[in-house]
């Protein structure tokens, strides 16, 4: 199976689940890259966002705590820096200061900067550094696509919060060929 078809067999699988809701930018309507990998995730499941990306973490966080699971979709890590207050200091740190265990499944992805560059305010990876502030909440990364859904599964079964890091590069072209 190629990265492409992986992330689609991953949120399929995902959103299977009763309680699993996506929400984010480009998620009930075409414009990210992350967009297509939906395909077979009921629109009924599906969140449109704002560009709120604060916003959008913080209602995923409530929406843990009414046993929901969200996935929330930022489609390249630049987005996550807007969000990095409620990530970082209420996602993460919320189990360590209070009983309450909010569960977030996030994604965002590394871009491609070929054939298209998104620029210096789009095309960063800041794993390394939310590695570093994050006590509770779990990075993994998805370099290749067999590490795809064992992750997801994983990411489904801990008892915590996950970030899970794609990288685009990796499916350009074989969304190409299936959009």
């Amino acid at each position: 199976m190629n990265y492409f078809d992986a992330l689609c067999a991953a949120m399929a699988h995902l959103g299977q689940r009763d309680n699993v809701v996506f929400l984010g930018q480009g998620v009930a309507c075409a414009g990210t890259t992350m967009s297509a990998t939906l395909r077979d995730v009921p629109m009924s499941k599906r969140l449109e966002m704002p560009v709120a990306e604060e916003m959008q973490i913080g209602m995923a966080i409530g929406m843990s705590l009414q046993g929901l699971l969200p996935v929330c979709i930022f489609p390249r890590w630049n987005f996550v820096l807007r969000a990095a207050d409620q990530l970082v200091n209420h996602l993460d740190r919320l189990p360590i200061y209070s009983s309450y265990r909010p569960k977030v499944i996030i994604r965002t992805a590394v871009p491609s900067k070929h054939p298209f560059n998104p620029g210096p305010q789009h095309d960063d990876d800041f794993t390394a550094a939310f590695r570093a502030m994050f006590r509770t909440v779990k990075i993994a990364e998805l370099s290749d696509a067999q590490d795809i859904m064992p992750a997801y599964q994983a990411a489904l079964e801990r008892d915590g919060s996950t970030l899970l890091v794609e990288y685009t590069e990796g499916f350009r072209n074989e969304r190409a060929k299936v959009v």
